[in-house]
């Protein structure tokens, strides 16, 4: 069976919340799914951060005369990191072709096994290695996150033309960060001058999560009605 689903979780901005919500939203698939994460973000991966699993590394395994990677079993997770790959104290210093190669090597050398979806939490930017990631990764769909500052809405735009390009399908968008409640709960406070996302980057939006602690700081165990939400649409596309 292998593989039957690759999502990218994707954001041409940095700072969006892309990698919490990817871990966020493959928690809520564990659920009712054979899931992994494949963190693919070559420039400061943070998966094996936000599942505190930073001392584990993937055993190896000699297959076919080929090393493998078993992955790390987190939280109902299958996960395997750049993060583990590179130093901890030190940031990617490599050339564009050379990570993505290497990202690709460790998706096809990891014994994911049977997975009902692979989560890919991939790099921010639109730049070659981005491009080369989606090229040879080839996920099925793509979900695009963002806020509502006006970069980050710029930066999407992009994101959206070039995997319409790759003629890879873009489930929607999910509009993080959004707004803040107030102490007493009664007050919704936009981050943002609001805007029309449907309208301005043309995907539909298929959650809205605000800027909070409990959504901000990673918790498995929180079962958040956001992400049962977004879920819950994801799953009427694909």
């Amino acid at each position: 069976m292998g593989i039957k689903q690759i999502i990218a979780i994707a954001s041409a901005k940095g700072g969006v919340g892309k990698s919490t919500i990817c871990a966020n939203l493959a928690s809520q698939f564990s659920k009712d799914f054979n899931v992994g994460i494949l963190d693919a973000d070559i420039y400061g991966p943070n998966q094996h951060i936000i599942f505190d699993v930073l001392d584990m590394k993937p055993e190896v395994e000699t297959v076919d005369g080929r090393k493998t990677f078993i992955p790390i079993k987190t939280n109902n997770i299958l996960l395997n990191s750049m993060g583990f790959v590179l130093d901890n104290d030190k940031a990617a210093m490599w050339r564009g072709p050379m990570l993505s190669g290497a990202i690709k090597q460790l998706k096809d050398l990891t014994q994911w096994g049977d997975l009902d979806y692979l989560f890919i939490d991939m790099p921010p930017g639109t730049g070659d290695a981005y491009l080369t990631v989606a090229a040879e990764i080839k996920p099925n769909y793509v979900l695009l996150v963002t806020s509502q500052s006006n970069l980050a809405i710029q930066d999407t735009i992009k994101s959206k033309a070039m995997f319409d390009r790759l003629n890879i399908p873009i489930i929607g968008l999910i509009d993080n960060m959004s707004y803040s409640i107030s102490t007493d709960n009664n007050e919704y406070i936009p981050e943002f001058n609001p805007v029309n996302l449907e309208h301005d980057i043309g995907l539909k939006v298929l959650g809205v999560i605000p800027r909070t602690r409990e959504l901000t700081d990673f918790n498995p165990d929180n079962s958040s009605i956001f992400f049962e939400t977004i879920y819950n649409e994801v799953l009427k596309i694909i």
